[in-house]
């Protein structure tokens, strides 16, 4: 029974095991993700008040869909409930929405790779679950509730049909995810709609009249839904649209030259599998129509200045099947005199994967240090007096590097992210505690600091990579407060 279960679970359960140790040691969360960490924080805590959420008085760059938000926190609801009739801390909330969306999306890579051995067979099913075991980001950023994250898991599924031959529905799920989670996901879209028609794989007016009714469907849905919860008539993905691609003012949070996601972002995301999914390519004739769409995908988007990893995290499924079918040839041929080579040069690289994600890992988990430092607070904060309120004001670098909603405590804490006080401010202030990225603060005496990754150093002893890390956030305490000034603090000299 046992084996059986392992037998139809297993790659399951490793790939599971490993997200939920991202989550359980790297819990707190980025900028990036703050939208919808709020959401899910609202809609299981506030519910119906929708006054009290969040993103109406802090709304970001461009709005976003509440759907994503929705849907995590439906599936999450049951055990958050439970922890706040247990009163537990909030941050295990947090970690029960992450452990739900890393099960979605982790479940739609399922769906992909049942797809995969059906197709190319068992054993490169398993170097695919092997290539997306050693890489760090992926299952890193499964949980993570970014917009691309949540339209992966949409794409996975449309890779899944698209391997069945279930060549409309694919078209269907892409259609989804660019007008409700990431419009661009379009760039994907075209390419593989282009592939289709030119193999005769579709009907063109076919295909037209299936995509305009799922786009009217998908634009009335994100339109009703988001228009209640934003309080105003919103096409979220539309206005994104226009504020990245139209005006391009994504260009103001930095830019990287036109061949960074091929001599950077891919290297980083696919490791190994960046050198074996191009000779996949060679080696297997099926594999061509399956990477081009995925590479046009990455291609197109380079022409975007600014540029990030997770912008092009969809692809890496389809590289790592390519990868994993060259991976299987060379292990086939092993016996023979070239590929036996071949095959250590492989086993050689995936090591040093290994050893990457390793560190790749060490640094995030020193990349979020306002998290650490509020919990370290709440731990030692606590004033013998309860009956007042205890204010802490977080600013936007603490805001944007590990604290979310779900980080915050209940009586006596009282928290702050009022923006635009000046340092001379906040000594006319009355905040109990300050959450920020400067040393000084007059009116204030800095009571602790937390260490932040900085940067890796080359050494020549071992290991040979170390982390450097520096003081990212200190915690300051107000010198009015003279039970505060009484504790032993640990200081920030």
């Amino acid at each position: 029974m046992a084996s059986k279960f392992l037998q139809l679970y297993g790659y399951d359960l490793l790939l599971v095991s490993i997200a939920a140790f991202y989550v359980l040691m790297v819990p707190y969360t980025k900028v990036e993700e703050s939208f919808n960490i709020q959401a899910m924080h609202d809609i299981l805590y506030h519910r119906h008040h929708l006054d009290n959420y969040d993103h109406l008085e802090f709304p970001g760059v461009v709005p976003r869909t509440f759907i994503g938000a929705f849907l995590v926190s439906i599936f999450s609801s049951p055990i958050v409930l439970a922890v706040q009739l247990l009163h537990l801390p909030k941050i295990y909330s947090l970690i029960i929405v992450r452990l739900a969306l890393g099960c979605i999306i982790l479940s739609t890579l399922r769906f992909l790779r049942i797809q995969v051995r059906n197709k190319f067979g068992h054993q490169v099913e398993a170097f695919f679950v092997i290539f997306t075991a050693i890489q760090f980001h992926l299952l890193f950023y499964c949980s993570r509730a970014l917009p691309n994250i949540l339209a992966m898991g949409v794409v996975n599924l449309a890779y899944g049909h698209w391997l069945k031959g279930n060549f409309y529905t694919a078209l269907n799920y892409l259609v989804f995810a660019t007008t409700i989670f990431r419009c661009d996901v379009v760039l994907l879209l075209c390419p593989l709609g282009l592939e289709l028609l030119l193999t005769k794989s579709i009907s063109f007016w076919r295909a037209f009249k299936c995509c305009t009714v799922t786009t009217l469907l998908c634009i009335g849905l994100t339109v009703l839904v988001d228009s209640i919860m934003w309080k105003r008539f919103l096409w979220p993905e539309f206005e994104v649209f226009w504020f990245n691609s139209v005006l391009n003012r994504s260009s103001e949070w930095g830019t990287h030259s036109i061949h960074w996601y091929f001599t950077s972002a891919l290297p980083r995301s696919l490791l190994t599998a960046y050198p074996l999914f191009m000779l996949g390519v060679l080696l297997d004739r099926r594999l061509l129509p399956l990477v081009l769409p995925a590479l046009s995908f990455v291609v197109l988007y380079s022409k975007l200045p600014h540029k990030e990893l997770r912008f092009i995290i969809s692809s890496v499924p389809i590289f790592n099947l390519s990868a994993a079918v060259a991976a299987s040839r060379i292990y086939n041929n092993r016996k023979k005199s070239f590929w036996k080579f071949v095959n250590l040069v492989m086993l050689g690289l995936l090591l040093i994967s290994l050893g990457c994600t390793i560190i790749t890992f060490m640094a995030s988990y020193e990349n979020y240090p306002s998290g650490r430092a509020l919990k370290e607070l709440h731990q030692i904060g606590h004033l013998a007096n309860k009956s007042n309120e205890l204010w802490v004001h977080i600013d936007p670098f603490s805001a944007m590097n590990g604290i979310s909603l779900f980080c915050e405590n209940e009586w006596p804490w009282r928290y702050s992210k009022e923006e635009e006080i000046t340092l001379e401010e906040f000594g006319q202030r009355n905040f109990t505690y300050l959450i920020n990225e400067h040393r000084t603060i007059d009116g204030y005496k800095c009571l602790f600091y937390v260490n932040g990754f900085s940067r890796l150093r080359r050494q020549s002893g071992f290991p040979p990579i170390i982390l450097d890390k520096e003081p990212k956030v200190y915690i300051h305490g107000n010198i009015k407060n003279e039970e505060l000034m009484l504790k032993p603090w640990p200081g920030c000299s």
